[in-house]
């Protein structure tokens, strides 16, 4: 958590209304697209980060329920988590050069 919360303690000034995530698309994912809420959050707080990871798992849960193994959820996941965190940074990078 402390590591995560570190991560993310640059992001505590986004604005974002929802961070859509569209990870790991396979054939069986017609471009599917999962969206998580952030703006309601602070990041720089250890709620705010729990509340984002609670909804990162849940959209990843719900994005990666059609995964056949556990490798392949883990997998999904994995990509979800990732992604989330790749969308954070580069919305702040946006929101830096306004």
């Amino acid at each position: 958590m402390k590591n995560f919360a570190a991560h993310f303690a640059g992001v505590a000034t986004l604005a974002l209304a929802v961070l859509p995530v569209a990870a790991l698309t396979t054939a069986a994912h017609a471009a599917p697209v999962a969206r998580i809420q952030v703006a309601d959050l602070n990041l720089a707080s250890s709620d705010g980060v729990a509340t984002l990871q609670h909804r990162v798992a849940a959209a990843a849960s719900q994005f990666c329920g059609d995964e056949k193994t556990l490798d392949q959820k883990a997998a999904c996941k994995a990509g979800v988590r990732t992604e989330v965190q790749e969308k954070l940074a580069q919305r702040q990078v946006l929101l830096a050069q306004r």
